[in-house]
């Protein structure tokens, strides 16, 4: 592949093979703060999918939210899980903390209704196995909500990675840093275990683990991991990570994750003939620039605006529409939730952890 090839068409929708119509009707759960600013919009401008049911704990307070976005049904969670309103939608997205996806995903798949997840897809393997396994008995989608894997830029590497451009992958780097307490409360769920699940590794080390496994299109064979915290809000989960994975391939894999940092993303693979570099893929607006090197060829590119979490939903609601099953299914997110484990079993023994 010339690297000028590379970049034709840049934004095209390999995933989007036949024109499909219809619309894929949404039942939010949970509306806070990524609900309201980043999916609902995604979803409004969307080509295969609406929003039709609102699932909140304040009804009342949604009325707003419902009427900004021409949304018929708000109901609460208790309401969701005795099923009502499901002549309503066809799936769900799951936007709650993380602890109560496995409850609503599982509810939902009951119904006969399709999921798209937010990550990690519970908090801990054997609970988002459940799901997992609820989902293929009631034979509905069910999707990770990995955005990065609709993100042109992460589609883009992963062919010049394909077409080995840059040879065999020797190493990657990953980081992404974001202060949380900046933008929220030391209170916040996130920073609660029983709720989250963990600290960096699974609100911000899952981007890197998740994207470099799509990327290299092999799994991990062993890990090995730090962890550090400072501070009363950080006494209950990790602040700071560093991880190692080495993959079947023989690829190594380093990565960082912090929530007491500047907000910082990176993303550089190495190979035998070439590199890639992408500029801020984990922080949600991604610049679309990119830096390639093969052999002694060098090639910067940007690519045009665009919004991933709209491209999720609609890869998302297309998959349900052809019957197609997504990339970032169930499976992918159990197995970044194992190598999250394996990766805090690291961090408490000190040891490098073989995966079973």
């Amino acid at each position: 592949m010339a690297l000028e090839d590379a970049f034709a068409n840049f934004t095209r929708r390999d995933w989007e093979r036949e024109s499909v119509a219809g619309t894929v009707r949404l039942a939010v759960i949970g509306i806070g703060g990524f609900a309201r600013q980043r999916a609902l919009p995604a979803i409004d401008e969307g080509t295969y999918c609406e929003t039709t049911v609102l699932v909140t704990s304040s009804p009342d307070q949604a009325a707003d939210v419902a009427e900004t976005y021409d949304v018929p049904h708000v109901i609460d969670y208790d309401e969701f899980l005795a099923g009502e309103r499901t002549e309503a939608y066809d799936g769900i997205y799951v936007a709650a903390p993380n602890a109560f996806h496995g409850e609503y995903a599982t509810a939902a798949a009951a119904f006969g209704k399709h999921v798209l997840c937010e990550k990690p897809l519970e908090i801990t393997a054997e609970r988002a196995r459940e799901i997992v396994d609820a989902c293929a008995d009631a034979g509905v989608t069910l999707m990770t909500a990995y955005r990065l894997q609709t993100e042109p830029t992460v589609r883009r590497t992963r062919e010049l990675v394909r077409e080995g451009v840059i040879g065999n992958v020797v190493q990657v780097h990953g980081g992404f840093s974001n202060p949380l307490l900046e933008h929220a409360s030391s209170d916040t769920w996130r920073l609660d275990p029983d709720l989250a699940g963990g600290g960096a590794l699974v609100d911000l080390g899952v981007y890197p683990l998740n994207t470099i496994r799509f990327l290299l299109d092999c799994e991990p064979t062993e890990v090995y991991a730090t962890t550090r915290s400072s501070g009363e809000a950080f006494d209950a989960v990790e602040e700071q990570i560093a991880f190692q994975l080495e993959f079947e391939t023989g690829a190594t894999a380093s990565c960082t994750a912090s929530l007491d940092a500047h907000a910082r993303s990176a993303l550089e693979l190495v190979g035998t003939e070439g590199m890639i570099d992408i500029e801020s893929p984990f922080g949600g607006v991604v610049p679309q620039e990119m830096v390639v090197e093969s052999g002694d060829v060098r090639m910067e590119y940007t690519g045009p605006p665009v919004d991933e979490v709209r491209e999720e939903f609609d890869y998302f609601s297309y998959c349900v529409l052809t019957g197609t099953d997504p990339e970032p299914d169930g499976e992918d997110g159990l197995a970044d939730l194992q190598a999250i484990e394996a990766a805090y079993e690291s961090a408490e023994t000190g040891c490098r952890i073989e995966f079973e």
